[in-house]
């Protein structure tokens, strides 16, 4: 990695709770990536708290990276999270296009719409309809196994999964448009528990295992991508990309589980920021 990579962040800010841009920006900015933000949302702290604040940024989106445009930014990666309305997504196709216009820049979509078979409330059909649309643009997307079956129109499995359904669910979600799918927190009819990934350019399909703890967090998939979009920046191979985001999931969501920390709070990874420079010695992923 010679230059700093730039990276053009549309994500909400939660204060508290360890989600969305608070875990993306020490995360990719500690492996060497220059974070710029563009808020989708502005909230207290996130949803599962009792009580939170929402301002929602829908009408200043476009004024915010108008001025980008006038100061002739160029960026390297596009970096998409939690949406908030259909308009967003609407902006978002519009900005992605105009970046796409000057360079040639990764696009990364995080399809957040929901967690363990439940959409989110915030979710309209019509925000699930252009969503699509927003992964069609991508070049990587990072579903879970509840958003990939909603993209996909399928019933959520609520039991573990076989590697033929699973190829078949990573192929159909690369048909959709971009051109690498990774589904994330997935359990096996083999009893593994793996990250997996299809790239429809080489045409490969890998497994990843990761450590699992039984126990939900929220913000693991805004740190999952975060660390796979950081990765590849430093110029990892997909499947090295992946197994190092997994490690240090896992590695975080064990350090948080030991401490006994309530899970609102999400995950510490700040106690463990050193292993983001422990690269792995031999890698696991194996073709799926």
């Amino acid at each position: 990695m010679k230059n700093v990579p730039k990276i053009a962040a549309i994500h909400d800010m939660s204060g508290v709770g360890r989600c969305s841009m608070t875990v993306l920006m020490p995360v990719l900015s500690a492996l060497g990536c220059q974070v710029c933000p563009l808020p989708t949302a502005l909230l207290s702290n996130h949803s599962e708290y009792k009580n939170f604040y929402f301002f929602d940024f829908t009408e200043h989106m476009e004024e915010y990276y108008s001025n980008w445009e006038k100061n002739n930014e160029e960026f390297d990666c596009l970096y998409s999270g939690f949406i908030g309305s259909e308009k967003q997504i609407n902006i978002m196709l519009d900005i992605i296009n105009k970046i796409k216009s000057i360079k040639d820049v990764l696009v990364v979509v995080d399809p957040v719409m929901g967690d363990h078979g439940i959409t989110y409330k915030t979710y309209t059909d019509k925000m699930v309809e252009k969503m699509s649309q927003l992964v069609h643009e991508a070049d990587i997307i990072t579903p879970n196994m509840t958003e990939a079956s909603i993209l996909l129109g399928e019933k959520y499995l609520d039991h573990r999964i076989d590697t033929e359904l699973l190829k078949s669910y990573l192929q159909r979600l690369c048909s959709l448009g971009p051109d690498i799918c990774v589904i994330t927190g997935i359990a096996t009819v083999d009893g593994e528990n793996i990250n997996a990934c299809y790239d429809k350019r080489n045409n490969e399909y890998w497994k990843i295992p990761f450590r699992f703890v039984n126990k939900r967090y929220p913000g693991t998939g805004d740190l999952f991508t975060s660390l796979l979009v950081g990765y590849l920046m430093n110029d990892k191979k997909l499947p090295e990309a992946i197994e190092e985001a997994s490690r240090f999931v896992s590695l975080a969501v064990k350090e948080t589980y030991e401490a006994g920390t309530p899970s609102r709070e999400g995950v510490l990874f700040e106690k463990i920021m050193k292993e983001l420079y422990n690269e792995i010695e031999v890698y696991k992923y194996t073709k799926l």
